[in-house]
């Protein structure tokens, strides 16, 4: 399985314990230490679970394979050189410092 349709699979099931959840609330109330900290865990792995579909989705984007530019192995026009300073050294009828 690709890791998409795994996320999509893990907040199905994420779903479900969330509606479970909500249901057992009803039964049992809202009010205690132990339900609250089970909502709380629920809603601490739903957060969990869309920053990982984040990051997934970040990961792909950025593996994926930029276009490739060929470069010709011809030499370029001497002409494009004209008047231009060598890096470092000046300009060509000067001497460098």
């Amino acid at each position: 399985m690709s890791v998409h349709d795994e996320l999509t699979t893990v907040q199905r099931c994420l779903d479900d314990l969330i509606r479970s959840v909500g249901r057992l609330e009803g039964q049992l109330g809202s009010g205690g230490l132990e339900m609250r900290r089970v909502r709380a865990d629920a809603n601490h792995l739903r957060e969990s679970v869309a920053l990982l579909r984040e990051t997934a989705a970040a990961s792909a984007a950025a593996s994926k394979r930029p276009d490739l530019v060929t470069i010709s192995d011809t030499p370029y026009d001497p002409s494009l050189w004209v008047d231009t300073d060598d890096e470092g050294l000046g300009a060509r009828d000067r001497r460098a410092p």
